[in-house]
């Protein structure tokens, strides 16, 4: 795949534990979704999880791009559920 676009998502959290959380909740999706039209790296750097993408095409870009942040709100939100429920 020869990429002509690409894409950055930052996301940062307020406690590095959290951006850990998050990193290795979706780091396994990490080649799995990608495919002859764009691929994914991830990493996490103290509070931060930085996602880069790589596409062949702007279609290819967007849908990555959605599907990632898709992945980072889930692990988010059952990362927030389950903080609640320990709180509790």
């Amino acid at each position: 795949m020869q990429a002509v676009h690409d894409a950055t998502l930052v996301f940062e959290y307020e406690r590095e534990r959290r951006a850990r959380i998050v990193a290795e909740s979706v780091r396994p999706e990490v080649g799995e979704i990608d495919d002859e039209r764009s691929r994914t790296a991830l990493r996490r750097e103290g509070s931060a999880v930085e996602i880069s993408i790589e596409a062949r095409d702007l279609t290819a870009l967007r849908a990555a791009a959605n599907t990632w942040f898709t992945l980072v709100s889930v692990a988010e939100r059952v990362n927030e559920r389950g903080r609640r429920t320990t709180i509790e």
